[in-house]
This record gives C-alpha cells, sequence and structure tokens, in this order.
C-alpha cells in the first residue's frame, strides 16, 4: 500500500514537474515573442526620420557655376532635386548652398534652401551645417551629389535602408561597377569593401593594386556613387573630427571617417554613374538622356 501510495504520489509530482516546466517554457515563449514584438517595433522606428540635403557651390575649382549650368534647358541642381524628390525614403529634400544665385535659382522651381558659410570644406561640412539651422530634427541625413543629376531614387532609398539596418554603422554609401577605361582617372573614386559589406578604403587611384601594375579584367572593381548617408548625431561631430593623413592624400573625406575608426555600411548597386566634373560631361549627359528620352 505504502509502494502504491509513494509511487502515486512520485507520479503526481513529475504531472506537476511536467505542467511547471511546461508553463515556464510557454511563459518564456510569449516573453520572447512579446519581446521580438518590442525589438520590431523599435527597428521600424529607428532612424526613422530622414532629410536629403544636396550641398551645391558656385565656386567649384574644376566647373565654376556647376550647379547652374544647363541641362536639356534646365539647371543641372533642378535635375537632381526632381531624382531626389521621388526617393520613398525622404521626409524632405533641401538644397544647402553658400550662393545667393543658386540660392534664387533653387527657390524658382519651388526647392527649399538652407544657406551655409563659404567657409565649408566639402559637402558633409555643409550637411552638418544645413541640419544645424532646420527646424526639425531628423535620425539620417542624406547627402545627394547634385552633380548627378541622373541619380536613380532607389539608390537613395538603398543606402537609408542600409543605415537603418546596421546599428554598429554611423555613414553608408553606395558602389557600383568599375569600367575598365575608368580604372586611372583619379574622378572615379575607387572602394574596397569585407566580407560583412563595410567599407575598408577608398582611392583615387586603382584598388586593389596588383603587382602587374595593370588593371585585371577579370577583377571586380568598385566605382564608389557619391550618394552618402550618415546618422544626423555623428553628423554633428564630424566638423570637429581634425583632417586626417589619408583623407588629405587623397582629398576625399570618407576617409576621415574610416581614420577615426566609425564603421561605414556599403551596398552594391547596378548603376551607369553619370557624374558631371567638366563642362565637357554635359554633353554626355545631354546625349545619354535624349536616348533614354528623359525630358
Amino acid at each position: 500500500m505504502s509502494t502504491c501510495s509513494s509511487s502515486s504520489s512520485s507520479g503526481s509530482w513529475n504531472s506537476t514537474k511536467a505542467w511547471i516546466v511546461h508553463g515556464i517554457v510557454a511563459g518564456v515563449a510569449v516573453a520572447v515573442a512579446i519581446g521580438a514584438r518590442v525589438y520590431l517595433g523599435q527597428t521600424k522606428k529607428f532612424r526613422s526620420r530622414v532629410v536629403g540635403i544636396i550641398p551645391a557651390r558656385f565656386a567649384s575649382s574644376r566647373f565654376q557655376g556647376k550647379p547652374l549650368v544647363q541641362i536639356l534647358g534646365k539647371p543641372m541642381i533642378q535635375r537632381t532635386w526632381e531624382r531626389a524628390k521621388l526617393a520613398s525614403t525622404l521626409d524632405r529634400v533641401v538644397v544647402a548652398t553658400d550662393d545667393e544665385r543658386i540660392r534664387e535659382c533653387c527657390h524658382s522651381f519651388g526647392a527649399d534652401v538652407v544657406m551655409t558659410s563659404e567657409s565649408c570644406r566639402n559637402g558633409t561640412e555643409r550637411c552638418s551645417e544645413a541640419i544645424e539651422k532646420l527646424k526639425k530634427n531628423y535620425d539620417i541625413v542624406v547627402n545627394i551629389q547634385g552633380d548627378e543629376p541622373l541619380i536613380e531614387p532607389e539608390i537613395i532609398d538603398g543606402i537609408v535602408k542600409a543605415l537603418q539596418e546596421a546599428p554598429d554603422a554611423v555613414f553608408s554609401t553606395a558602389v557600383t561597377s568599375l569600367q575598365l577605361e575608368d580604372a586611372w582617372d583619379p574622378n572615379r573614386v575607387k572602394c574596397v569593401v569585407d566580407n560583412s559589406g563595410y567599407a575598408i578604403y577608398f582611392s583615387r587611384g586603382l584598388i586593389p593594386f596588383n603587382k602587374s601594375g595593370k588593371a585585371n579584367p577579370q577583377f571586380p572593381y568598385l566605382l564608389h556613387l557619391g550618394i552618402q548617408s550618415y546618422d544626423t548625431k555623428f553628423l554633428k561631430i564630424y566638423p570637429e573630427l581634425q583632417p586626417t593623413p589619408l583623407q588629405l592624400e587623397e582629398d576625399l573625406e570618407q576617409l576621415k571617417v574610416l581614420e577615426n575608426g566609425y564603421k561605414m555600411k556599403v551596398i552594391k548597386v547596378d548603376h551607369e554613374a553619370h557624374g558631371v566634373d567638366a563642362p565637357e560631361d554635359v554633353e554626355k549627359i545631354e546625349s545619354l538622356m535624349r536616348e533614354r528620352n528623359l525630358s
């Protein structure tokens, strides 16, 4: 009898333990599910407010007055602004300039303009000053190069989403395949990335550079597209970072980010880069637009 009672008690206890374990597991599962929903909810809101800024200056050493050059009847700055307005991730698009002629031109086609100082050394610093002058707070600032009037809105959206999905990065940008004829052009900036899609280095020279001293037609070289986005908190401290040796030697502002130990996310896109670096590039852009029936 005692054995039977003992067995019954033991079975009852085992059953009770099973229910306790089941309850704990179920509770953990519920907690994980709730936690996941909370996390996903935070992720959706993470760096959610986005502004696109187009830095534009008149006094360019290579092409004076470049933002105002006419491309099939419209100023290049207007062409760029119209393309940027098509991006779905941007809450607002603003032109940042230090020149009244550019400001007046932008106002004529309805663009928001923020006036910045002539002392800005590059587009990133101009974006940094502009974000300080905007009344609304933004989580991400997209620096949209004004000299690529055919920039794809999908690329803008791509780098914004890349930064939103990489909380350890403060900067994101895009690359595309480098054409061999541009291998030695210093105006075509090259990039190398690691296996996780973070930037290792940028250069005006060909990278990687093999010991033969020639471009390898089989190697997938990457061309950096000028568009880039920043975490706003980082952008505010960027001007305070001292110029770095590699940045100064290559004259590439991205290198100051890397040299100071910050992470930069890179996405690869299928895009034919058609920047306007010199007056002769305007005719090339116009010919391409005619071929594509772009007005």
